[in-house]
C-alpha cells in the first residue's frame, strides 16, 4: 500500500502520460509540420484539453462509485453511477461544441478529441491511484491497471469522434450522442466487470474494450483528415497561411531571395 499523496502523483503521471502523450502524437499529426496547415486552431486545443481536466473530477468520481458498486455486486447502483458517467461525459462534449469559442468552425472534432481524452486521464489517474493506495502491489495487478487506463483513453478518444454528428456530404453513416452513449456504456461497463469477476475475466474484459475502442477510433480517424483548416469552408484548400493562433501563420519562404530569408 502506497500513501495518499504518492498514489496521486502516480496516478496524475499515468494519467497525464497517456492523454497528453495521444494530444502530442496523434492530434499533433493534423498539425504542421506533418500537414501543410494545421487542421484546428491549436490555443483552443489546448484550452480544450485543459477544460477537459476539470470536468473529469466528477466524471472520474462517477466512475470510482461505478467500479465499488459492480466490487459489491450493488448492480442497481452500479447502473446509476454508469448512467452517470456516460450521460454526463456526453452533455459535456455537447456543451464543448455549443460554445462560440470551440464550435464556431469546422474543427470542432479536434476540440471535442483533446477534451474527452483529458477526462480520460483523469479518470486513469483516479484508477490507478485508487489502486496503488488500497491494494497490494503485484506484477499482474499493474498490469490490469495500466491495461485499463489505456482503454480508458482508447474509449474517450472513440467515443468523443463517434459522438460528433455526421456532416453533410461527408459520407459517413452514422454519429451523435446517443451513438457514442451507448458505446461508452458497454466499453465502461467491460472494464467494471473486473471488479466483479477474477482476474482472467478482468484481463479478458479489459483487452476487449480496448480493441474495440481502437477499432472504432481507426474507423474514425479518417474524418479528421477531411477538415478544412480554419478559416476555409467546407472542401476548400488547405491554407498555408493558417489562423492566428496555428503555427502555420509562419511566413513563408520565398525561393526567389534565397531559403533563410523571408517574404
Amino acid at each position: 500500500m502506497i500513501s495518499g499523496s504518492l498514489s496521486l502523483s502516480i496516478g496524475a503521471l499515468v494519467g497525464v502520460a497517456l492523454s497528453g502523450g495521444f494530444v502530442y502524437w496523434e492530434i499533433g499529426r493534423y498539425a504542421t509540420p506533418q500537414v501543410p496547415a494545421t487542421l484546428f486552431d491549436e490555443r483552443r486545443e489546448l484550452f480544450a484539453y485543459t477544460a477537459g481536466l476539470f470536468v473529469g473530477v466528477p466524471l472520474a468520481v462517477a466512475y470510482v462509485l461505478f467500479v465499488i458498486s459492480m466490487a459489491s455486486l450493488a448492480l442497481p447502483g452500479a447502473l446509476l453511477f454508469l448512467a452517470l458517467l456516460i450521460g454526463g461525459t456526453e452533455v459535456a462534449q455537447w456543451a464543448l461544441l455549443r460554445t462560440r469559442f470551440w464550435g464556431r468552425d469546422e474543427s470542432g472534432p479536434f476540440y471535442a478529441l483533446g477534451y474527452r481524452v483529458a477526462i480520460g486521464g483523469i479518470i486513469s489517474l483516479a484508477l490507478v491511484s485508487e489502486y496503488v493506495s488500497v491494494t497490494g502491489l503485484s506484477a499482474l495487478g499493474i498490469a490490469l491497471v495500466l491495461i485499463d487506463s489505456v482503454a480508458v483513453v482508447g474509449l474517450e478518444a472513440a467515443g468523443a469522434l463517434l459522438s460528433v454528428r455526421s456532416r453533410p456530404g461527408s459520407g459517413r453513416v452514422g454519429g451523435g450522442p446517443v451513438s457514442g452513449a451507448i458505446f461508452g456504456a458497454i466499453g465502461f461497463f467491460l472494464l467494471g466487470l473486473g471488479a466483479a469477476s477474477g482476474l482472467a475475466i478482468a484481463f479478458a474484459a479489459a483487452l476487449v474494450a480496448l480493441i474495440g475502442a481502437v477499432l472504432v477510433y481507426q474507423r474514425l480517424r479518417p474524418l479528421l483528415a477531411a477538415i478544412p483548416a480554419p478559416g476555409k469552408g467546407p472542401g476548400g484548400p488547405p491554407s498555408r497561411e493558417g489562423t492566428r493562433y496555428a503555427r502555420t501563420d509562419r511566413p513563408i519562404p520565398s525561393t526567389s531571395e534565397g531559403p533563410d530569408r523571408e517574404k
